[in-house]
């Protein structure tokens, strides 16, 4: 299912994200109550996610008065929070909290709390909250807020910027010092490219700790709800030239997942050098993230830049244990997109850093085809080896970290740049690859590096390596002859006479 991005005033979300899951058969009563005020503290989520699991699922309510029943999206756009009351002005703290409207694609009412000294009030709703470009929306009813933006002094002292959003399923994103808002993270994905369909968890509510003077991080905790299970999460954000979320999560399926996805990433790729055979577009380039990485449990290091396929592609990256994985954007000169309105040399990259033991699984990536830059087309998240069983618990704890680059050094060159088109023949594909980093920018003009190419179907020929002064890399170059195979896997890495020097290339050719 191919999803679609809104951009409204800093927030992003997913429109099939937002359309109401059918509800299954269920006496309302046997629900337990919403999320209360009262005591709070780190297992009320749990608790709480716990017992919803043991219900049958039911779908949000997503009524909405008239008057805002179908608003347009300028006329959302047109709804202001008066950044005067903001949750926690005037108090000296280093973070502010603005909440955002229902209405357009955001229907549910999301529930939201703050919590001091161990005890969580509901943050109220009050229409003068918000001022209207068009004043016959503003309703009196006690509507409540689809999400929240936090704001923190990230680019100097003096300016709260914003820092995060929540809105929209379980979608969110974040930026670090200078950067511009791009891909999104989820708290958690289920069926993604599946046959079947995808599920869209939604986080229905939040509590918000209220930080101490000159903390350096904020703590958010949020209560995820869906048909196939219900979870709880604590996210303690960090702002700064690397924004830090430290996250811990627990789930507990209402019935056997199969296809789950933790610490899901979306993101749009519209096309690169590698991939723009079905666009005429006059930039170099358009996307959010350029390639996925990933770090195995064994050490490998593996780059596989991203495209824009004619139908939807699914990968699997198996790994035991894994390092870390992350959708990256390693371009960042505006001559690499030549865009002046949408800053996609400053848009962040994301590396999951599982922490503990994660086992057995693999590093999924979809990939759907878009016709424009509108559409979030791009999905990565970790896929357990084995099934999550009904009423079981599992917890996921991990550190993201939304960041200009990898937070790790490596020794190994990396993969700066792919170009792929026609051989003079037009019967095979020229593929260049450029790497860079410490392991060959001081290598002599002369040494003698070869390539490590390979090909699941179909011929490797013609293989050129070659310095690149003008990066102070190496490049190579080969033809990639298919024959007559349909698809094929390739990868290709930069060796010395006695070690691999580079991240391992590995990219897709379908006919």
């Amino acid at each position: 299912m191919l999803v679609g991005t809104l951009v409204a005033g800093g927030a992003a979300s997913t429109l099939a994200a937002l359309l109401a899951h059918p509800a299954m058969a269920a006496d309302p009563s046997a629900r337990p109550p919403h999320p209360q005020p009262g005591a709070f503290d780190g297992s009320t989520v749990r608790r709480l996610a716990q017992e919803l699991a043991r219900h049958p699922y039911q779908s949000p309510d997503t009524r909405l008065p008239k008057a805002i029943d179908a608003l347009s999206f300028d006329q959302y756009r047109g709804i202001r929070y008066q950044k005067s009351r903001a949750l926690w002005q005037g108090l000296n703290l280093p973070f502010k909290v603005e909440f955002l409207p229902r209405g357009f694609l955001y229907r549910p009412r999301i529930d939201i709390f703050e919590v001091v000294a161990g005890k969580a009030e509901r943050v109220p709703y009050d229409p003068d909250l918000f001022g209207y470009d068009d004043p016959s929306i503003r309703v009196t009813e006690d509507l409540g807020f689809s999400g929240f933006r936090i704001h923190a002094p990230l680019n100097r002292p003096d300016y709260f910027d914003e820092l995060c959003v929540f809105q929209g399923a379980s979608y969110f994103r974040a930026v670090a010092k200078g950067q511009a808002y791009g891909l999104s993270a989820r708290g958690f994905a289920n069926g993604t490219g599946s046959n079947r369909g995808e599920e869209f968890p939604l986080f229905t509510a939040f509590w918000l700790e209220r930080p101490q003077p000159g903390s350096p991080s904020v703590v958010v905790h949020a209560l995820l709800d869906s048909p196939g299970l219900a979870g709880a999460f604590r996210f303690s954000i960090r702002p700064g030239d690397e924004t830090v979320f430290d996250v811990e999560s627990t789930l507990y399926p209402r019935h056997d997942l199969h296809e789950s996805g933790v610490a899901p990433l979306t993101g749009m790729f519209y096309f690169d050098a590698n991939d723009r055979s079905r666009v005429d577009d006059w930039r170099p380039a358009a996307h959010d993230s350029e390639g996925l990485s990933v770090w195995t449990g064994h050490g490998d290091q593996l780059w596989r830049p991203l495209v824009n396929p004619r139908d939807l592609q699914f990968s699997a990256f198996s790994s035991s244990s894994p390092h870390g994985f992350g959708l990256m954007q390693r371009k960042r000169s505006f001559a690499d997109f030549q865009d002046l309105a949408l800053d996609y040399e400053k848009r962040p990259s994301l590396w999951i850093e599982p922490i503990g033991d994660w086992g057995e699984g693999a590093v999924d990536l979809v990939e759907l085809p878009t016709p424009n830059e509108v559409n979030d087309n791009i999905v990565a998240f970790w896929r357990p080896k084995e099934k999550l069983n009904a009423a079981g618990e599992y917890a996921f704890t991990y550190r993201m970290h939304w960041c200009w680059d990898n937070p790790w050094a490596t020794r190994l060159a990396r993969v700066a740049q792919t170009r792929i088109g026609a051989s003079d023949d037009h019967k095979a594909r020229v593929v260049a690859i450029d790497f860079t980093g410490d392991a060959v920018k001081s290598l002599p003009q002369d040494a003698k590096l070869h390539a490590e190419a390979g090909a699941s179907a179909g011929g490797i020929r013609n293989v050129v390596v070659e310095p690149n002064p003008e990066i102070h890399g190496w490049r190579i170059i080969f033809e990639y002859d298919p024959g007559s195979a349909a698809s094929a896997e390739l990868h290709c890495t930069l060796n010395s006479d006695t070690e691999a020097l580079s991240e391992m290339w590995l990219s897709r050719w379908i006919r």
